[in-house]
């Protein structure tokens, strides 16, 4: 399945991003080349998950069970280019069936174990996919029998371990052929107003932005890398791939546990890993934070929100750790700002590297990427303070949503840049900064506050463990600023006083200090952790005169 233009896969050949390797070969290399190295070890909160124990597979193992899957969809009778659905938490069924569906020849499509009934309809509907593997009993949902009343063929997780046993037929495999530029996996975007829409990635994709992070964060051969985010989506899938990217140990881990969380950063030890602000947050206030040792991790990777400056500075003065501050889509639009390329915590926390700026190289040679910012009338921001949308285009990003071609128009630019719906800031020369998504921004009395801005100041407020903005209307001004707040203590919960006089103490403009607050014992997210401000914005309601 081959879905990029004749134009673009003429630009990215003839550029050298794109080849002819796939990662299917790179999963045969590593193994070859280190057989008994674990290739993908279970959590150990498994038997939990599934009901069943926790395993560990060297790349021996590993490649043996994906070709061996593969032939087990062949005999079930998977067609070239067909898309097998799947539902599961992060356990090594799911990340050897992206590489056995592959090798197959056909396409997965991982959903988050969150998902139910309007998500299946929407997935079956566009994909027309058969297959279906998850789960009978998972935290209580039956997710075989959501499948079977939406039509597909339910199978269950066993299934899979059961084809990993079997024997592979390699002559048959290889008899299918797999492009570099065949679609590799369809993950759906994280929407946070509507249904979620199929986001194909092809081998060439994947290998071209699986490499972003090694380059970014300084990864080595062989590290050993925590898979946190569900490997269902961008965040998940490029942490997986980032780590067979590099022939290493990829660990994994989701749906969250804390202490188990802990555990794993500790004694296992884990190299890279990929936290929100939120949990980076959490661990700072944690009560016992000067018992933790995180001696082993050299890098963090942050996203989903803007990570603050003060848990970069905490994070390296504690334990030598290096927070990389990263953006990204599942559309495949990415960019990293780590150690190597902003290495002054004062602009990280807000500065992304300008990938592609004509005369500009950094560290990390990241190079192929092109960024612009585009104001309302179509107009390139270049002058700082200018605030844009963000259009990207590069090796990493997609062919366009699968099936939805009317979408064309409003994702790409006549030039073929994707609109990434996200509004940033040019910040000097050589960096930008990510401002808001266009529904986060708060319009207060003709001033733009940007949403994510009051978070991360809320966030520097003590008592503040969690807290999300959004606009409230105003009368008056328009709209203003309303603050849900999750307490660092329920019993006693800051008062919206007490943190306007502290974000006044440290200096924050008046127009960005909140002026309503509503609490809450959790921030409603989205499987990749990305806020849920409509679900917010149906709490509000005029306040009293």
């Amino acid at each position: 399945m081959i879905l990029h233009t004749a134009e673009t896969l003429k630009r990215y050949t003839e550029s050298g991003h794109w080849g002819r390797r796939t990662l299917l070969d790179l999963l045969r290399e590593t193994a070859a080349k280190a057989p008994e190295r674990p290739a993908v070890v279970d959590p150990a909160d498994r038997p939990d998950l599934t009901g069943t124990a926790a395993q560990n597979l060297s790349y021996r193992e590993f490649a043996a069970a994906v070709d061996a899957i593969a032939t087990g969809l062949l005999d079930m009778g998977l067609r070239k280019d067909e898309i097998v659905v799947v539902q599961l938490p992060n356990v090594w069924e799911l990340v050897a069936m992206f590489l056995a569906v592959s090798r197959a020849g056909g396409v997965l499509s991982p959903m988050p174990i969150q998902w139910r009934d309007n998500e299946f309809q929407n997935v079956k509907k566009l994909t027309e996919a058969r297959f279906f593997f998850g789960m009978r009993d998972f935290k209580g949902a039956d997710q075989l029998a959501i499948a079977e009343k939406t039509g597909f063929v339910a199978l269950p997780i066993e299934r899979i371990a059961e084809m990993a046993r079997g024997a592979a037929d390699v002559a048959r495999l290889d008899a299918i052929g797999v492009d570099a530029n065949d679609i590799f996996s369809l993950c759906w975007s994280s929407g946070t107003e509507a249904l979620s829409k199929g986001c194909p990635m092809s081998h060439n994709n994947w290998l071209f932005q699986m490499n972003l992070i090694p380059l970014t964060a300084g990864l080595h051969e062989g590290d050993r890398v925590l898979a946190t985010a569900p490997v269902v989506n961008m965040t998940g899938v490029a942490t997986w791939l980032a780590s067979l990217a590099i022939g290493g140990t990829t660990l994994l881990h989701h749906p969250l546990n804390m202490p188990l969380l802990l555990k794993q950063l500790m004694h296992d030890q884990v190299h890279f890993t990929l936290l929100v602000p939120a949990l980076l947050n959490m661990i700072l206030k944690l009560p016992n934070v000067d018992q933790l040792d995180f001696s082993s991790v050299r890098c963090i990777a942050s996203g989903s929100a803007q990570p603050s400056r003060w848990s970069m500075e905490e994070f390296k003065r504690r334990w030598n750790i290096e927070i990389l501050h990263a953006w990204g889509q599942t559309e495949g639009t990415a960019v990293f700002a780590g150690a190597r390329d902003v290495p002054d915590f004062a602009k990280r926390a807000d500065h992304f590297p300008w990938w592609g700026r004509p005369g500009v190289e950094w560290p990390s040679d990241i190079q192929g990427v092109e960024m612009k910012l585009l104001d309302e009338s179509g107009a390139e921001c270049t002058q700082p303070g200018q605030v844009g949308e963000l259009v990207y285009r590069g090796p990493n990003v997609f062919a366009g949503y699968y099936q939805r071609p009317d979408l064309a128009i409003s994702t790409f630019t006549p030039d073929g840049f994707c609109r990434t719906g996200d509004f940033f800031i040019v910040r000097d020369v050589h960096h930008i900064g990510f401002f808001d998504r266009k529904k986060d921004i708060i319009i207060r009395g003709g001033f733009n506050v940007s949403a994510a801005e009051v978070e991360n100041l809320v966030l520097t407020h003590p008592g503040v463990q969690e807290v999300a903005a959004v606009a409230v209307p105003d009368e008056i001004m328009g709209e203003k600023t309303c603050i849900f707040v999750v307490p660092k203590d329920k019993a006693q919960p800051p008062a919206l006083e007490d943190i306007v006089g502290h974000l006044k103490q440290i200096g924050v403009a008046a127009y960005k200090r909140p002026e309503r607050i509503e609490y809450l014992d959790a921030i409603p997210r989205n499987p990749v952790g990305k806020i849920l401000k409509a679900e917010l914005r149906k709490h509000l309601r005029p306040a009293a005169a």
